[in-house]
């Protein structure tokens, strides 16, 4: 009669190693997913050209205006809301730069600006419209503003990490 020998401590060992191995090899896996430190090296540079206005109907009328100042990560540059001649609106980021980072989104929002700390969660608080993915960390860049948006509402831009609910940067934006 044949008994089943209990396994040894080598190989009890050698599976503890190995699935230690294994779960730490998940875990790695899904904190670089999830936080795509390879972004923070890797610069996506934007030259949109301001929209085009006719030459018959007239250029475009400046809005409001502001600049970005640091958050969560040091951001500099312009926002522009102009208005076109056919009454369509536009937000534009000029001499953007900032890091890159996952999930990076433009919010135009009701939010008040706080330097520091104090204005790196604020954005999404209160009233606030998404405008799509940041399309580059750095240059400049369009984004059509919805009709429905109203200026004297929504009185500032974050470049807004979604994935992290953070501010990058923010500019309180003036009426021209």
């Amino acid at each position: 009669m044949n008994r089943p020998q209990p396994p040894s401590r080598r190989s009890t060992r050698r599976r503890a190693l190995l699935t230690a191995a294994l779960t730490g090899l998940a875990v790695l896996t899904a904190a670089a997913f999830w936080f795509q430190p390879w972004k923070l090296w890797l610069d996506t540079t934007v030259r949109e050209a301001a929209p085009a206005a006719t030459a018959e109907r007239g250029g475009a009328r400046t809005l409001a205006t502001g600049e970005l100042i640091s958050h969560e990560h040091r951001t500099t540059g312009t926002v522009r809301i102009l208005e076109l001649p056919d009454g369509s609106r536009t937000l534009r980021l000029e001499g953007l730069d900032t890091s890159n980072g996952p999930d990076l989104r433009v919010l135009i929002t009701d939010a008040p600006v706080k330097e520091g700390r104090a204005g790196w969660y604020v954005f999404d608080d209160g009233a606030h419209r998404s405008l799509g993915a940041l399309k580059g960390n750095k240059g400049d860049q369009n984004y059509p503003l919805p009709a429905d948006v109203d200026l004297g509402r929504y009185t500032s831009v974050s470049i807004w990490c979604d994935r992290f609910d953070v501010s990058f940067g923010a500019a309180a934006l003036t009426r021209a």
